[in-house]
């Protein structure tokens, strides 16, 4: 049980069954066995954290599952929820040489989860670290995945670690804005609970408006941030305030967190990406009759990875290419959202998209979730001193994650624009030793 505040919910365990579910003993055993160890593994090219996967593996099946999950934690302190969230399609399973082979992949992430859920069963005591401790220290802005990482590494360095977070529950979106099939708040909570028995301090409701940089540099060396993204996009359209219009990371938090499972019966989210597969994955699992995603391109262009769409295509959610909302309509009877008007659409001479003339048609629709991305959060940001943005993004030394001015380290969403977790905890690390490098050559 974490120690952290977050609902419990067997309900909605029971609409979310994993999608990747656990190895029995003797399966993880087995499957081990099929791995070839291979020399300069492109599997371990292929994750950003560079995990040593054959080395993990072996471990698993020599017996030695606490050596392989330290094997793991030593390149990605958040295995765990890497384990179950990474796209492994695309990534290390996607690399895998059974594929020249035309054979299986070895199930990397399966396998990183069964060495993972044995170290948390069993105590999750990391190795203290035979070094002192340092009189630096150095804050963190934000308690996600890019901070976690960044923190975790600093404190087995000696170094004194503080993360402030807005919110009452830490883990960014591994607690709150992944979808509950991929990853539960308990998971993403337990590893929390180890970065902090490590010394990292945690101070909550901090909003990032009420940090006073100028108090924060005087008291702490170095300043990493880790904040990630802020409110999504809005449409844009007539009737877009309306109570049951609600974006996709709220609606995931409201699920995950606050246990708030009543979703419409015509649903329609509005976006394609990842986030907006999970919201429309979800909507069905929660009760919805019908599902509809609208795109504003075409299938081909769809930012969501391939087998996410599979997956959604599989659970009923009807796509439809070319549409782009232009209006909600409620009832005037209830109050409620009725339908949505939308235009369809098509690429220009250029490739802008225009509206065609007179395609306008309208969804039977009582919930819009829009998930057409996030905005960086310029006005804290450009409160940093001297810190350079391109396009919102912050700009770092992609060696170091130093930005442009030197006490100031950034990682995560703020500065990739948006990727995966196993990103933001490659970044987070990256800057820590950065941070590291700097403070040991200024103070040794």
């Amino acid at each position: 049980m974490s120690s952290f505040p977050c609902q419990e919910n067997q309900e909605l365990e029971r609409r979310f069954p994993e999608i990747h579910p656990p190895f029995e003993p003797p399966a993880a055993v087995i499957e081990a066995n099929r791995c070839l160890y291979c020399f300069d593994a492109p599997c371990t090219t292929a994750c950003p954290t560079h995990i040593d996967v054959p080395r993990f593996i072996k471990k698993i099946a020599q017996g030695n599952v606490r050596g392989s999950a330290l094997t793991i934690l030593d390149a990605n302190i958040l295995g765990a929820s890497c384990s179950r969230v990474c796209p492994v399609d695309v990534l290390c399973e996607g690399a895998c040489v059974y594929h020249r082979y035309n054979q299986q992949p070895i199930q990397i992430g399966r396998l990183q989860r069964h060495a993972m859920d044995h170290f948390h069963a069993n105590g999750a005591l990391l190795p203290k670290p035979a070094v002192g401790e340092r009189p630096e220290k150095i804050a963190c802005i934000g308690a996600g995945p890019a901070s976690l990482a960044c923190a975790a590494e600093l404190r087995l360095r000696g170094f004194s670690v503080t993360i402030f977070e807005g919110r009452s529950i830490p883990g960014g979106l591994n607690t709150y804005g992944v979808a509950e099939y991929k990853l539960r708040p308990a998971d993403s909570l337990r590893e929390v609970e180890m970065i902090q028995s490590l010394g990292v301090e945690f101070r909550f409701g901090t909003e990032i408006s009420q940090i006073a940089l100028a108090d924060l540099e005087k008291s702490y060396d170095i300043i990493f941030i880790g904040i990630g993204l802020g409110a999504m996009h809005r449409l844009n359209i007539p009737g877009e305030n309306h109570p049951d219009v609600i974006n996709a990371l709220t609606f995931i938090e409201n699920y995950k967190t606050k246990g708030i499972v009543s979703v419409g019966r015509d649903v329609v989210v509005v976006g394609a990406g990842n986030t907006a597969i999970d919201a429309a994955r979800a909507a069905v699992r929660l009760g919805a009759e019908d599902v509809h995603l609208l795109y504003r391109r075409g299938e081909e262009q769809i930012p969501a990875f391939a087998f996410e769409y599979e997956h959604a295509k599989q659970e009923r959610v009807q796509f439809h290419w070319w549409t782009q909302p232009i209006a909600i309509h409620e009832s005037s009877a209830t109050n409620r959202i009725e339908t949505i008007e939308c235009v369809r659409t098509e690429p220009d001479a250029n490739g802008a998209l225009k509206e065609i003339t007179g395609s306008q048609f309208r969804l039977s629709c009582d919930m819009l979730i829009p998930a057409i991305g996030q905005f960086p959060l310029l006005e804290f940001l450009q409160s940093c001193r001297g810190l350079q943005l391109d396009d919102g993004r912050v700009q770092v030394d992609r060696a170091t994650g130093q930005t442009s001015n030197p006490r100031y380290f950034a990682g995560g969403d703020c500065v990739n624009g948006g990727r995966e977790v196993v990103d933001a905890v490659a970044d987070g690390k990256r800057a820590a030793l950065g941070i590291a490098q700097t403070l040991e050559a200024t103070h040794a």
